[in-house]
């Protein structure tokens, strides 16, 4: 998954085993069997830490109260991700099973050490099971896809705003709901911004995925652009591609500037990590831009000393203002 704040790196969509950094967290973790709620715990901290460079700085953001919920959130997420990329030839077993191991989870029967965490976390603030699935949706959704060799996956973008509100909104949803916020405007706002955090990972990954046999770039976009699927094959962007991305982009930060008011009106306790999540993309949509908006040649990135300025920035408000400290 992606440099960035933590829903990012939660919410990217899956990437093929062959471009891994990092083992999948079945195997670079010992797994504790024996029920044992202070192991699984353990586990989901070692997963989140270890796979995620950023977990330390993005939760420091957030009260100590609630750092072990997301790292139990980012583990349910990351071995599911890592079932879809690493069991090709399946046929969507291990999804499965995982889905009926969420299944009861959420009915009090957890049988495996990421679901016991996570059923504790769900017991302390009341999470539903709707966006999980949904979050195992949009993996099945992919796998499906793969193993028809679907490569330009949908054909309109209400039909990919559609596949984000899946693989990408509910992550927002959990982190609101764990400070207990239901609020439809706001989780609409919490929508927008991870839909646009979705969004500049693919534009920012378009080889990538290209080579993974996955272009998510709109079809009646493509065509609009006069773009075909083989272009993304090149090793520079033509023109219209460029344009085309600098379409795209534009259409991100759309969202985030939709979304942008939760920053002022989220749960109190989180706006410092909501700010550092806006601010994360936009710096991603930057970064797009200053490469002219070819994600071939090279994939742009976030230099190293933004995103410590953007922490920095975010950590001094909290410091300065006590947000993040209270409730919602």
């Amino acid at each position: 998954m992606s440099s960035g704040p933590l829903v990012r790196s939660i919410a990217a969509t899956c990437r093929p085993a062959a471009e891994r950094r990092d083992p999948a967290p079945w195997s670079m973790a010992a797994v504790p069997l024996d029920g044992d709620l202070g192991a699984a715990r353990a586990l989901c901290r070692e997963i989140a830490t270890r796979h995620y460079e950023n977990f330390t700085v993005a939760t420091r953001l957030v009260p100590a109260r609630l750092r072990q919920h997301l790292a139990n959130v980012y583990a349910f997420a990351r071995w599911a991700d890592d079932l879809a990329d690493e069991t090709p030839h399946d046929g969507g077993a291990a999804l499965a099973a995982w889905r009926e191991g969420l299944e009861d989870c959420f009915a009090g029967r957890p049988s495996h050490p990421v679901y016991l965490a996570l059923a504790d976390t769900a017991r302390q603030t009341g999470l539903s099971i709707e966006p999980f699935a949904d979050l195992l949706s949009a993996f099945e959704e992919d796998k499906a896809f793969d193993r028809t060799h679907v490569v330009v996956r949908y054909d309109s973008r209400p039909a990919l705003l559609r596949y984000c509100s899946r693989s990408a909104d509910p992550v927002g949803r959990i982190v609101l709901a764990l400070e207990g916020c239901r609020d439809p405007g706001m989780i609409a706002m919490s929508d927008a911004i991870c839909t646009g955090l979705q969004l500049v990972n693919f534009w920012q990954d378009l080889r990538r995925d290209r080579q993974a046999g996955r272009v998510y770039l709109p079809r009646e976009d493509l065509d609009r652009h006069g773009v075909r699927e083989s272009d993304l094959e090149a090793d520079r962007a033509s023109p219209s591609l460029r344009v085309l991305v600098r379409d795209e982009v534009a259409w991100a930060r759309s969202l985030f500037d939709a979304g942008e008011p939760l920053v002022a009106l989220g749960p109190i306790a989180l706006r410092p990590a909501i700010r550092l999540f806006v601010a994360g993309g936009r710096a991603v949509a930057d970064a797009i831009e200053r490469a002219d908006c070819d994600t071939l040649a090279s994939r742009p990135v976030v230099p190293r000393w933004k995103k410590l300025a953007l922490a920095w920035d975010a950590w001094w408000r909290l410091a300065t203002t006590g947000r993040g400290r209270g409730s919602a």
